[in-house]
């Protein structure tokens, strides 16, 4: 008997099929049921999902095929985000350690750091803060980028940290990256002149009242703190931008990603100037204040 019945490429088809049949809803680390097949595969024979796509004529392994399959079917069945049952979550070819505790990381402040489109406001030894921190992607990205930088990070909840710092056990930048516990800036020292930060990163809670009452089952299972924005989306972004001047030095910026609300945020903040940032969604979904402009 053949220890494969079909190839890479084939059995992705199979499982995508099964994916697509049972009216999921996709978007956290994987935007559709091609992709998703194709990390569940990967990870039963513990491969980079990216280096797959360079073996998709090659067979498949029949027992690993097996393995996905339950895999499959324990996404159908529970719902759940890929990343929580597989542990992982892979942002900008890096895997971070992933669970309940903190949101998918899939921000896309992560394409602007690895794009090297910050590095104005990134200077050897500059400083840097990951606001809403979650499992501390950003913060890690920014690091592994800019190795030179004094990082802190940090997030309302201590459940996100403590897997925030089991990610930087992972890549060994725990002395790289100070972590903070408590309500956005409020849960940092107050700065002197010389702790300023040349940038604040922050993806924070932005989901209007309506779009959460009809978010996906998937989306449900996520922290609703690190989701949810109030009646407009806009209650967290008002107290980080009411707030972000007193701890960004002269010259500096906030970067905030604020989703799908775009419109929201236009009619709360007319008079802020900002510079919107283009990403792979767009140029309605990430932007720039700088210090100056800020309230």
């Amino acid at each position: 008997m053949p220890d494969h019945q079909y190839s890479f490429n084939d059995a992705c088809d199979v499982l995508s099929e099964i994916l697509t049949s049972a009216d999921l809803s996709f978007g956290h680390g994987a935007p559709d049921a091609d992709s998703e097949a194709l990390w569940i595969l990967s990870y039963c024979v513990n491969i980079i999902p990216i280096d797959a796509l360079d073996r998709l004529d090659e067979p498949y392994p029949m027992l690993s095929f097996e393995r996905a399959k339950h895999l499959v079917q324990e996404r159908i069945d529970s719902r759940q985000p890929l990343a929580y049952i597989l542990g992982e979550a892979w942002l900008m070819g890096y895997d971070f350690i992933c669970d309940k505790r903190s949101i998918v990381p899939r921000s896309y402040i992560a394409e602007l750091i690895v794009d090297d489109v910050l590095e104005t406001w990134l200077p050897p030894g500059g400083r840097a803060l990951d606001l809403c921190t979650g499992n501390g992607s950003l913060a890690i990205l920014l690091s592994l980028s800019c190795p030179d930088l004094v990082i802190s990070a940090s997030d309302l909840s201590q459940d996100a940290l403590d897997l925030a710092q089991l990610n930087l056990d992972k890549y060994q930048l725990t002395d790289s990256i100070e972590l903070f516990c408590g309500d956005l800036f409020d849960a940092l020292p107050t700065p002197s002149e010389n702790e300023l930060f040349d940038i604040i990163l922050c993806n924070p809670p932005y989901v209007n009242d309506n779009s959460m009452s009809l978010l996906p089952h998937e989306y449900l299972q996520e922290p609703v703190i690190a989701l949810a924005g109030g009646l407009d989306g806009m209650l967290v972004i008002k107290k980080i931008l009411d707030q972000a001047k007193e701890f960004l030095r002269p010259g500096g910026a906030l970067v905030l990603e604020i989703g799908n609300e775009y419109e929201h945020f236009i009619h709360a903040f007319p008079g802020l100037s900002v510079t919107w940032l283009e990403v792979s969604s767009g140029q309605q979904q990430v932007l720039m204040v700088l210090t100056e402009d800020l309230p």
